[in-house]
């Protein structure tokens, strides 16, 4: 997934202007975009929503952002919308791998109540929303097999610190929110599961996305979390690799396997070790996905 928007569940507009964003994901939003008053209806939105649409074969993937565990809502979002057979759950505020698996027995029982294959709801997991959780990310991996992917937040990162800002006057991370967003790129990879940049909320700042998505692929991100559906096509077109990366990353690949167990390889003059083969590897592998 290149691009997943968020769309809050309370709005059917957007939820409608969601599929025809080009987004590969939509993440449904029953969490921070949802007033306390409204999450009831919400729910009733956000399920009608999955109803009517989850069986078209034309569609993004639609994932639901529940409340967090915390709040004592997360039942109560599960109990409506996984009936509705979400393909999965962004999973907010997590603290360590034992809430993911907390969140995955929860999902069996529900499977199991509406006759849905077990494992099939997937989990996404935001793991820097505060200071404790940073401490927690080395446990993720195995924590289940349900999960797909790992991403982080600045915002709520920011509140709990009770930092003023969480940019300085160029528009760069300052570096408590950059070392959490590397933090959460090497527990997801530690994890083997997607590493998701978060937002960059100046929807109206192209030239300032374009940058931070191609910083964010740069350093290994797989994809990018949106909050307008204009940014979609931006982070879309950074996140595909072009014609000329795949056609390389193939002759990689051939030229490993013609030369055998050779850890080191000669290709245009050229030298390519065995790093070169796992990054060309990884490339293929997710536009496979």
């Amino acid at each position: 997934m290149r691009s997943l928007l968020f769309v809050p569940g309370d709005a059917p507009r957007k939820l409608e202007k969601g599929l025809a964003s080009g987004a590969d994901a939509l993440l449904l939003d029953l969490e921070d975009s949802v007033a306390i008053d409204n999450k009831p209806k919400a729910r009733e939105i956000v399920s009608e929503y999955l109803n009517a649409n989850i069986g078209k074969k034309e569609r993004p993937r639609l994932f639901v952002r529940v409340n967090a565990l915390d709040t004592g809502m997360t039942d109560a979002d599960l109990d409506i919308v996984i009936a509705a057979r979400p393909d999965g759950i962004l999973f907010p505020k997590s603290r360590h791998g034992g809430d993911v698996t907390h969140l995955d027995a929860k999902l069996t029982a529900r499977e199991a109540l509406h006759d849905i294959n077990e494992g099939s709801t997937r989990i996404l997991v935001l793991v820097t929303e505060s200071a404790q959780a940073l401490f927690g990310l080395h446990n993720y991996r195995g924590s289940s097999k349900r999960l797909d992917g790992m991403t982080w937040g600045a915002e709520d990162l920011a509140a709990d610190l009770g930092a003023e800002t969480n940019r300085n006057e160029r528009g760069d991370y300052t570096d408590p929110f950059r070392l959490a967003r590397a933090q959460c790129l090497f527990a997801a990879v530690a994890a083997e599961v997607a590493p998701i940049d978060t937002i960059y909320p100046n929807f109206r700042d192209a030239e300032g996305l374009k940058r931070e998505t191609r910083e964010g692929r740069r350093d290994g991100f797989t994809g990018k979390m949106a909050i307008h559906p204009d940014q979609v096509p931006v982070i879309n077109e950074i996140y595909t690799p072009s014609t000329e990366e795949i056609a390389k990353a193939q002759r990689l690949i051939a030229a490993f396997e013609t030369a055998g167990n050779a850890g080191v390889i000669s290709l245009d003059g050229q030298m390519y070790d065995q790093p070169h083969l796992k990054r060309a590897q990884r490339l293929l592998a997710r536009i496979a996905k």
